[in-house]
């Protein structure tokens, strides 16, 4: 045969293909840029081509390919923006007597004699003469099985486009959402339990690029929440590019506020000063909101009367992506990312630690703001700040 396919990898888009013309191009690039870098990263060998509908991997012809296509399938279907990935076959010039050669010549090596068959075919406008009807029987006649459209036991997909012609056989389901970036950045309060790396994944699949910021306690205790986050890097890392973690002692605040006030308060003014803080580091890096690990009623400060308390601290926008899950379906999604056996090792929490079990459920502002009088809020958050140790991964 002449003209002889590549072997790779067929990309199509996820949502960003229902964008705007000019939103979709600048989404695409995005994508484009993440998948270049965590297929390099990956040391995959491979070339990209990338048109209006579908990008294509090209993997090299060497003894490796077949190692590096699984690994690159691996890869892929991790990077947000993706509906799905196959295998593929890509033609960049050829014509439907070739094409039908091709399958005549190959397709028993796809489908066994006593399997069915249905080919799915994808047809852009004038690029042939003959009609969509007419071209799958033309490939059909080729293939000596049976056919079956409902319930076929090997489906053959066919994309004829203007870069060229597309021929694979299974689809594996991509990431979904947004390609990170997209959305813009935000600042993520991580505390290294089972809820904030959660609520990380699901901003960055709608698109969003996250900073994290981390309270701790040492050294009045162990670097344990320190190296929990640490590891939880490792796994945000496999679908946002770089990371940037802010880790911030909070212990003076700990101290101020436990000796100037009272138990039941305790957790909300703990929260309330670190929104506070977090708000001028998400400042300092143009982050457009706070994300948090919030979910509504999981504990007394996630009550509804105790989430606008401790939101009237700060004005800017705080989301809450796990809100209505409730803990076995946060739990489900930590174990699939791969966060869950991290965030149950144990640490000491940089609030619980210094609060009592008898928090109020329903706290009143108008007591939260005569307890902060008591504090000088504005000393403690610059002491505070100015012990911030900032990692880049």
């Amino acid at each position: 045969m002449k003209n002889q396919p590549k072997k790779g990898i067929l990309i199509a888009y996820g949502e960003l293909f229902l964008k705007s013309e000019g939103v979709r191009k600048l989404f695409q690039k995005r994508l484009v840029n993440n998948l270049r870098f965590f297929l390099r990263k990956g040391e995959i060998n491979f070339s990209l081509i990338s048109s209006r509908e579908r990008i294509f991997i090209a993997m090299p012809a060497d003894r490796q390919e077949t190692e590096q296509t699984k690994v690159a399938l691996k890869i892929i279907k991790r990077v947000f923006g993706i509906a799905w990935a196959a295998e593929s076959f890509f033609f960049p010039k050829i014509n439907l007597k070739e094409f039908s050669d091709f399958i005549s010549k190959n397709y028993p090596d796809w489908i066994k004699k006593n399997e069915t068959f249905a080919i799915r075919l994808k047809l852009e406008k004038g690029i042939l003469e003959e009609d969509r009807e007419k071209v799958i029987n033309k490939i059909a006649e080729e293939i000596n099985r049976k056919v079956d459209l409902d319930r076929p036991k090997r489906e053959i997909f066919i994309e004829i486009r203007k870069r060229g012609w597309f021929l694979y056989f299974k689809k594996g389901k991509g990431a979904g959402g947004l390609p990170i970036g997209s959305s813009g950045k935000v600042l993520s309060l991580m505390s290294g339990g089972i809820d904030s790396p959660v609520s990380s994944f699901l901003s960055a699949k709608r698109g969003l690029e996250s900073v994290w910021l981390h309270f701790h306690a040492f050294p009045v205790v162990s670097k344990a929440s320190i190296e929990k986050v640490k590891d939880l890097v490792k796994i945000h890392l496999k679908y946002q590019p770089r990371l940037q973690v802010y880790f911030i002692p909070f212990q003076k605040a700990h101290f101020e506020i436990r000796a100037k006030t009272f138990l039941s308060y305790r957790v909300l003014l703990y929260r309330r000063m670190m929104l506070r803080i977090a708000e001028k580091v998400a400042l300092e890096n143009k982050c457009g909101a706070l994300v948090t690990g919030e979910s509504l009623g999981q504990v007394s400060s996630q009550t509804l009367p105790n989430i606008g308390i401790v939101k009237s601290a700060v004005n800017i926008p705080i989301l809450r992506p796990l809100i209505a899950y409730d803990k076995e379906e946060i739990i489900r999604i930590a174990k699939k990312i791969g966060s869950y056996d991290i965030s149950i090792r144990p640490h000491e929490d940089c609030c619980s630690l210094f609060a009592s079990k008898n928090q109020t459920a329903e706290g009143r502002i108008e007591t939260v703001k005569e307890l902060e009088k008591r504090l000088d809020s504005a000393k403690i958050i610059r002491e505070i700040i100015k012990e911030i140790e900032i990692r880049e991964y």
